[in-house]
Protein backbone atom coordinates (compact mmCIF):
# COMPACT_ATOMS: atom_id res chain seq x y z
CA UNK A 1 0.00 0.00 0.00
CA UNK A 2 2.51 2.19 1.13
CA UNK A 3 4.46 1.72 -2.69
CA UNK A 4 1.30 2.28 -4.11
CA UNK A 5 1.10 5.74 -2.45
CA UNK A 6 4.51 6.19 -3.60
CA UNK A 7 4.14 5.82 -6.95
CA UNK A 8 0.74 8.08 -7.45
CA UNK A 9 2.48 10.52 -5.32
CA UNK A 10 5.67 11.03 -7.98
CA UNK A 11 3.35 10.21 -10.74
CA UNK A 12 1.06 13.48 -9.27
CA UNK A 13 4.73 15.83 -8.78
CA UNK A 14 5.82 14.91 -12.45
CA UNK A 15 2.48 15.83 -14.21
CA UNK A 16 2.06 19.15 -12.25
CA UNK A 17 4.33 21.21 -13.94
CA UNK A 18 2.05 19.96 -17.17
CA UNK A 19 -1.18 21.11 -15.99
CA UNK A 20 -0.38 24.32 -15.48
CA UNK A 21 1.80 27.15 -17.24
CA UNK A 22 1.69 28.63 -14.36
CA UNK A 23 4.28 28.79 -11.51
CA UNK A 24 7.04 30.94 -12.71
CA UNK A 25 5.80 31.20 -16.45
CA UNK A 26 6.80 34.29 -17.37
CA UNK A 27 3.95 37.51 -18.06
CA UNK A 28 3.37 38.49 -21.35
CA UNK A 29 4.32 41.57 -22.40
CA UNK A 30 2.08 44.10 -24.86
CA UNK A 31 4.77 46.65 -26.65
CA UNK A 32 2.19 49.64 -27.79
CA UNK A 33 3.69 52.05 -30.19
CA UNK A 34 2.03 55.14 -28.69
CA UNK A 35 -0.06 56.70 -25.62
CA UNK A 36 -3.43 56.02 -26.39
CA UNK A 37 -2.82 52.24 -27.27
CA UNK A 38 -0.84 51.55 -24.13
CA UNK A 39 -3.64 52.61 -22.35
CA UNK A 40 -6.02 50.28 -24.52
CA UNK A 41 -3.13 47.26 -23.95
CA UNK A 42 -3.40 48.23 -20.09
CA UNK A 43 -7.00 48.26 -19.58
CA UNK A 44 -6.96 44.79 -21.18
CA UNK A 45 -4.07 43.47 -19.99
CA UNK A 46 -4.94 44.50 -15.90
CA UNK A 47 -3.00 42.40 -13.56
CA UNK A 48 -2.07 39.29 -16.34
CA UNK A 49 0.43 41.05 -18.80
CA UNK A 50 2.93 43.98 -18.76
CA UNK A 51 2.60 46.67 -20.98
CA UNK A 52 5.93 48.84 -22.70
CA UNK A 53 4.78 52.14 -24.42
CA UNK A 54 7.36 52.79 -27.21
CA UNK A 55 6.85 56.27 -27.24
CA UNK A 56 8.14 58.04 -24.60
CA UNK A 57 6.38 60.66 -22.31
CA UNK A 58 6.46 64.14 -23.97
CA UNK A 59 7.74 62.94 -27.37
CA UNK A 60 5.46 63.20 -30.46
CA UNK A 61 4.71 59.65 -31.69
CA UNK A 62 5.68 61.67 -35.29
CA UNK A 63 9.07 61.80 -34.41
CA UNK A 64 10.00 58.38 -33.30
CA UNK A 65 12.19 57.52 -35.84
CA UNK A 66 14.86 55.66 -34.61
CA UNK A 67 13.85 52.15 -32.86
CA UNK A 68 15.98 48.94 -32.36
CA UNK A 69 14.65 45.28 -32.83
CA UNK A 70 15.77 45.28 -29.08
CA UNK A 71 12.88 47.83 -27.89
CA UNK A 72 9.97 45.26 -28.54
CA UNK A 73 12.19 42.17 -27.60
CA UNK A 74 10.67 39.41 -25.64
CA UNK A 75 7.36 41.47 -26.67
CA UNK A 76 4.35 38.69 -27.49
CA UNK A 77 1.75 41.38 -28.83
CA UNK A 78 3.08 44.66 -31.00
CA UNK A 79 -0.06 47.43 -31.00
CA UNK A 80 0.58 50.10 -33.68
CA UNK A 81 -1.28 52.42 -36.56
CA UNK A 82 -0.42 51.37 -39.96
CA UNK A 83 -0.26 53.68 -42.48
CA UNK A 84 2.74 55.18 -42.48
CA UNK A 85 2.11 56.94 -38.70
CA UNK A 86 5.61 55.68 -36.96
CA UNK A 87 7.01 54.28 -40.11
CA UNK A 88 9.52 52.88 -37.48
CA UNK A 89 7.17 50.67 -36.02
CA UNK A 90 6.06 49.57 -38.83
CA UNK A 91 9.38 48.12 -39.84
CA UNK A 92 9.29 46.19 -37.12
CA UNK A 93 6.03 45.13 -37.17
CA UNK A 94 6.83 43.83 -40.31
CA UNK A 95 9.33 41.07 -39.16
CA UNK A 96 7.62 40.98 -35.89
CA UNK A 97 6.96 36.96 -34.53
CA UNK A 98 4.38 37.54 -32.09
CA UNK A 99 0.88 38.54 -32.66
CA UNK A 100 0.28 42.19 -34.07
CA UNK A 101 -2.45 44.16 -33.69
CA UNK A 102 -2.90 47.00 -36.78
CA UNK A 103 -5.73 49.33 -34.84
CA UNK A 104 -6.55 50.87 -38.07
CA UNK A 105 -7.71 47.80 -39.87
CA UNK A 106 -11.57 47.25 -40.05
CA UNK A 107 -12.03 50.83 -39.42
CA UNK A 108 -12.99 53.58 -41.73
CA UNK A 109 -9.96 55.33 -42.17
CA UNK A 110 -10.19 58.50 -44.43
CA UNK A 111 -7.40 60.13 -46.73
CA UNK A 112 -4.82 58.55 -44.58
CA UNK A 113 -5.53 60.18 -41.25
CA UNK A 114 -5.32 58.00 -38.66
CA UNK A 115 -6.63 59.76 -35.41
CA UNK A 116 -9.10 57.37 -34.51
CA UNK A 117 -8.23 57.26 -31.13
CA UNK A 118 -10.34 60.89 -31.12
CA UNK A 119 -13.47 58.49 -31.40
CA UNK A 120 -13.98 56.50 -28.33
CA UNK A 121 -15.88 54.23 -30.27
CA UNK A 122 -13.20 53.53 -32.48
CA UNK A 123 -11.18 52.98 -29.81
CA UNK A 124 -13.31 50.17 -28.61
CA UNK A 125 -12.47 48.28 -31.71
CA UNK A 126 -9.12 48.57 -31.08
CA UNK A 127 -9.55 47.34 -27.31
CA UNK A 128 -11.37 44.18 -29.11
CA UNK A 129 -8.87 43.38 -31.08
CA UNK A 130 -5.83 43.80 -28.22
CA UNK A 131 -8.10 41.28 -26.69
CA UNK A 132 -8.51 38.96 -28.98
CA UNK A 133 -4.68 39.01 -29.67
CA UNK A 134 -3.79 38.80 -26.12
CA UNK A 135 -6.15 35.47 -25.35
CA UNK A 136 -4.27 33.94 -28.30
CA UNK A 137 -0.74 34.78 -26.94
CA UNK A 138 -1.81 33.94 -23.59
CA UNK A 139 -4.66 31.86 -23.63
CA UNK A 140 -4.52 30.70 -19.48
CA UNK A 141 -5.77 34.16 -19.23
CA UNK A 142 -8.01 34.70 -22.30
CA UNK A 143 -10.84 34.71 -19.84
CA UNK A 144 -9.19 37.47 -17.49
CA UNK A 145 -8.62 39.82 -20.71
CA UNK A 146 -12.34 39.14 -21.65
CA UNK A 147 -13.54 40.43 -19.12
CA UNK A 148 -11.29 43.63 -18.77
CA UNK A 149 -12.11 44.30 -22.62
CA UNK A 150 -15.70 44.27 -21.43
CA UNK A 151 -15.45 46.28 -18.49
CA UNK A 152 -12.91 49.17 -20.83
CA UNK A 153 -15.55 48.95 -23.52
CA UNK A 154 -18.32 49.94 -20.98
CA UNK A 155 -15.92 53.26 -19.83
CA UNK A 156 -15.45 54.16 -23.03
CA UNK A 157 -19.45 53.91 -24.45
CA UNK A 158 -19.90 56.13 -21.15
CA UNK A 159 -17.52 58.26 -22.34
CA UNK A 160 -19.26 58.18 -25.35
CA UNK A 161 -22.55 59.57 -23.95
CA UNK A 162 -20.80 62.13 -22.21
CA UNK A 163 -19.38 63.83 -24.97
CA UNK A 164 -22.38 63.60 -26.76
CA UNK A 165 -24.58 64.93 -24.10
CA UNK A 166 -22.24 67.79 -23.60
CA UNK A 167 -21.69 69.17 -26.71
CA UNK A 168 -25.31 68.93 -28.44
CA UNK A 169 -26.10 72.50 -26.99
CA UNK A 170 -23.90 74.82 -27.93
CA UNK A 171 -23.38 78.35 -29.87
CA UNK A 172 -21.10 77.27 -31.85
CA UNK A 173 -20.35 74.66 -33.46
CA UNK A 174 -16.13 75.24 -34.94
CA UNK A 175 -13.01 74.23 -33.38
CA UNK A 176 -10.16 76.24 -34.66
CA UNK A 177 -6.79 73.80 -33.94
CA UNK A 178 -3.48 73.86 -34.14
CA UNK A 179 -3.55 70.88 -36.42
CA UNK A 180 -5.74 68.49 -38.35
CA UNK A 181 -6.35 65.92 -35.71
CA UNK A 182 -10.04 65.94 -35.04
CA UNK A 183 -12.15 64.71 -37.96
CA UNK A 184 -12.85 61.10 -36.34
CA UNK A 185 -14.37 63.48 -33.21
CA UNK A 186 -16.12 66.31 -34.73
CA UNK A 187 -17.78 64.01 -37.26
CA UNK A 188 -19.06 62.16 -34.23
CA UNK A 189 -19.67 65.03 -32.63
CA UNK A 190 -21.13 66.64 -35.20
CA UNK A 191 -18.74 69.59 -35.27
CA UNK A 192 -16.39 71.08 -37.57
CA UNK A 193 -12.67 71.43 -37.39
CA UNK A 194 -10.82 73.99 -38.83
CA UNK A 195 -7.23 73.57 -38.44
CA UNK A 196 -4.20 75.78 -38.69
CA UNK A 197 -1.69 73.09 -40.15
CA UNK A 198 -2.30 69.57 -41.73
CA UNK A 199 -2.74 65.66 -39.84
CA UNK A 200 0.86 65.88 -39.12
CA UNK A 201 1.81 68.32 -36.50
CA UNK A 202 4.73 69.28 -38.06
CA UNK A 203 3.05 70.13 -41.36
CA UNK A 204 3.53 74.51 -41.72
CA UNK A 205 0.09 75.76 -42.30
CA UNK A 206 -0.79 76.00 -46.60
CA UNK A 207 0.17 79.51 -47.95
CA UNK A 208 -2.76 81.33 -46.69
CA UNK A 209 -4.31 79.54 -44.40
CA UNK A 210 -3.41 81.98 -41.56
CA UNK A 211 -5.65 84.58 -42.93
CA UNK A 212 -8.43 82.42 -44.08
CA UNK A 213 -8.57 81.54 -40.34
CA UNK A 214 -8.15 85.10 -39.04
CA UNK A 215 -11.47 86.02 -41.13
CA UNK A 216 -13.00 83.25 -40.30
CA UNK A 217 -12.47 83.70 -36.09
CA UNK A 218 -13.89 87.24 -36.71
CA UNK A 219 -16.80 86.17 -39.48
CA UNK A 220 -18.42 83.59 -37.18
CA UNK A 221 -17.34 84.88 -33.69
CA UNK A 222 -15.06 81.91 -32.51
CA UNK A 223 -14.04 83.23 -29.21
CA UNK A 224 -11.50 80.10 -28.63
CA UNK A 225 -8.51 78.84 -30.74
CA UNK A 226 -6.86 75.85 -29.44
CA UNK A 227 -3.33 75.09 -28.53
CA UNK A 228 -1.75 71.25 -28.22
CA UNK A 229 0.90 70.19 -25.67
CA UNK A 230 3.07 68.86 -28.00
CA UNK A 231 2.97 71.73 -30.77
CA UNK A 232 4.57 75.06 -31.13
CA UNK A 233 2.44 77.46 -29.56
CA UNK A 234 3.80 80.80 -31.84
CA UNK A 235 1.39 79.85 -34.79
CA UNK A 236 -1.74 79.67 -32.45
CA UNK A 237 -0.64 82.54 -30.79
CA UNK A 238 -0.57 84.83 -33.45
CA UNK A 239 -3.96 83.92 -34.66
CA UNK A 240 -4.90 84.85 -31.25
CA UNK A 241 -3.32 87.96 -30.92
CA UNK A 242 -4.54 89.13 -34.45
CA UNK A 243 -8.60 88.22 -33.65
CA UNK A 244 -8.64 89.04 -29.41
CA UNK A 245 -9.06 84.98 -29.73
CA UNK A 246 -8.58 83.57 -26.06
CA UNK A 247 -6.01 80.64 -26.51
CA UNK A 248 -6.89 77.25 -24.55
CA UNK A 249 -5.43 73.84 -24.83
CA UNK A 250 -7.90 71.12 -26.31
CA UNK A 251 -5.02 67.83 -26.63
CA UNK A 252 -5.32 65.38 -29.15
CA UNK A 253 -3.75 62.54 -26.81
CA UNK A 254 -0.95 61.51 -29.33
CA UNK A 255 1.77 61.59 -26.13
CA UNK A 256 1.40 61.44 -22.23
CA UNK A 257 2.51 65.44 -21.30
CA UNK A 258 1.39 64.99 -17.42
CA UNK A 259 2.76 61.61 -16.07
CA UNK A 260 0.91 62.40 -13.30
CA UNK A 261 -2.22 61.01 -11.45
CA UNK A 262 -5.56 61.82 -13.38
CA UNK A 263 -3.75 61.51 -16.87
CA UNK A 264 -5.82 58.52 -18.21
CA UNK A 265 -7.20 58.73 -22.03
CA UNK A 266 -10.96 58.99 -20.42
CA UNK A 267 -10.05 61.51 -17.57
CA UNK A 268 -7.76 63.69 -20.35
CA UNK A 269 -10.90 63.69 -22.69
CA UNK A 270 -12.97 64.57 -19.72
CA UNK A 271 -10.67 67.63 -19.76
CA UNK A 272 -10.72 67.96 -23.57
CA UNK A 273 -14.55 68.25 -22.96
CA UNK A 274 -14.68 70.83 -20.47
CA UNK A 275 -12.23 72.68 -22.63
CA UNK A 276 -14.98 72.37 -25.34
CA UNK A 277 -17.93 73.05 -23.76
CA UNK A 278 -16.46 76.09 -22.42
CA UNK A 279 -15.18 77.57 -25.58
CA UNK A 280 -18.51 76.79 -27.55
CA UNK A 281 -20.32 78.41 -25.46
CA UNK A 282 -22.17 74.51 -24.71
CA UNK A 283 -25.20 74.57 -21.76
Amino acid sequence: MRRATAVLALVALVAAPACSKGEGAPRPTVAASFFPLAEVARAVAGRDADVIDLTPPGQDPHGLTELTATAIAGADVLVHLGRGFQPAVDELAASFEGKVVDGLEALPVVDDDVHVWLDPTMLGKIATAVADALSEADPDHAEAYASNVQRYLVQLSNLDRRLVAGLSTCARNIIVSAHAAWRYFTSRYRLEQEPLAGVSPGEPPAPGRAEELVALVRDAGVTTVFREPLVPDGPISALAATTGARIATLDPLEGRVDTGPGGTYIELMGRNLSALRSALGCR
